[in-house]
């Protein structure tokens, strides 16, 4: 019954009558394609069950993390400033935020290079890197790429963004605050609505401040280009988001006191427990909103496996042979991801095709991800390039099947008029022709 109504739900959604088109129903029904998906996908569990993963990550990394990232700030003195910001992130838990965040902060300033040691540095740094990789996953997840940074990637960026990251947080938190204090500002706030308009903005400003960060983190994370607004829309739909689930679990821990002295000591951990699986759920559902927001043809599919045909394989092969062949002599270099994004194909779908490329010997993946011609072009047959994909098969294989010989004497000269047709034809061909 339930999936009854959800089909109903899902084609009056998708393909609604033509009466309504244009009408006002008609453009809600296109803004609600977004909520229904998402708790589809929600229900289908993939989301919750990373979301569960990510909290034992971030248990086990939480304080090599900070210890990292305040690393330069404390080297200035600086690292107290960033203090309010992970209290104001454990602040739902009630009354226990504030002695959780002191306790951070003193394993914080207990992180010394003279004690930890070149072992102890080395577990650290391999510590942050794996959590980092663990997120990257999940959002690689979200956005179908089935292709990770390489470790240089990872080392550089990971480490620069968590280095380079807290100081810009402490920047612009210093910058806000000298902004709202100065005498400008002062001088303002006493004409209206000016007043009324800064009153609001301080207000707003920590939230702001989260979904500045959200929309970095759905921009910079997954291993893909994802545009601005699409981040952007995410990052506010999710901080918003994740400020409401705050307010909702600290009315909970107040108004349930008596459940909280069932658990005693072991209380405080289980709603942080609650807390971390909420934080990653709504910043996972954010990235997922980004990515239906910039590719709204899956809106429908969700993450249903797509199956490409042998005929759509072939072209995709081809076409990939061919820009990567034509742009190498230029100097432009193709990642898997920027040529699913150039044939608007997914990712998930197109990263096959490039595994038997090179599985094949056609294709050769260098340091950057990016990729290279395996051999001169001219020795390239497209017939080669076709027989790569054509030949995979899923699941298991049969060992034979009866032979009927009309159909087997059709299927063969239908093979050896394309091979004909293709005979003694390389990519250097194909590249030519233009």
């Amino acid at each position: 019954m339930i999936d009854a109504l959800a089909s109903r739900i899902e084609h009056w959604l998708f393909e609604p009558p033509e009466s309504l088109i244009g009408k006002p129903i008609w453009q809600l029904t296109r803004i609600l394609r977004y909520p229904y998906a998402l708790i589809r996908d929600v229900l289908r569990d993939d989301l919750t069950l990373r979301a569960m993963s990510l909290v034992y990550t971030t248990l086990l990394s939480i304080v090599p993390l900070i210890a990292l990232s305040f690393s330069v700030l404390k080297g200035l003195e600086y690292h107290r400033e960033l203090e309010p910001v992970l209290y104001t992130f454990l602040e739902p838990l009630g009354d226990k935020a504030y002695d959780i965040t002191a306790k951070v902060m003193e394993f914080v300033d207990n992180v010394r290079g003279g004690v930890l040691g070149s072992i102890g540095l080395i577990f650290l740094l391999y510590t942050v890197i794996s959590m980092v990789q663990k997120v990257e996953e999940s959002f690689n997840f979200v956005w179908r790429v089935d292709q990770p940074r390489s470790f240089g990637r990872r080392f550089s960026e990971y480490l620069s963004v968590m280095v380079i990251g807290p100081a810009v947080l402490v920047g612009a938190i210093g910058l806000l605050a000298s902004v709202n204090s100065s005498s400008v500002m002062q001088t303002i706030s006493h004409y209206q609505p000016f007043g009324w308009l800064l009153a609001l903005l301080g207000t707003l400003s920590p939230y702001l401040l989260v979904v500045g960060v959200f929309t970095f983190l759905y921009a910079f994370i997954p291993n893909t280009r994802v545009r601005v607004v699409p981040a952007l829309i995410g990052g506010a739909v999710a901080g918003f988001a994740w400020v409401a689930m705050g307010m909702i679990l600290a009315s909970f821990v107040k108004g349930s006191s008596g459940t909280m002295v069932i658990y005693a000591g072991f209380a405080i951990v289980i709603v942080a427990l609650i807390w971390v699986h909420i934080s990653w759920l709504v910043l996972l559902l954010g990235a997922q909103l980004a990515f239906y927001i910039q590719n709204p043809q899956y809106l429908r599919p969700g993450r249903g496996e797509i199956r490409l045909s042998s005929t759509v394989r072939e072209r995709l092969a081809l076409s990939v042979m061919y820009l990567i062949v034509n742009d190498y002599n230029s100097g432009i270099r193709w990642t898997t991801n920027r040529l699913a994004d150039h044939l608007e194909v997914p990712g998930a779908a197109l990263a096959p095709i490039m595994t038997e490329l090179e599985k094949h010997r056609l294709l050769v993946i260098a340091e950057d991800d990016t990729w290279l011609p395996a051999r001169d072009p001219g020795t390239i047959a497209l017939c080669d390039v076709i027989d790569a994909v054509r030949h995979e098969s899923v699941g298991p294989r049969l060992s034979r099947i009866r032979d009927i010989s009309p159909a087997v004497d059709a299927a063969r000269h239908a093979e050896e008029a394309m091979r004909a047709r293709l005979k003694e034809r390389t990519v250097k061909d194909l590249v030519d022709e233009k």
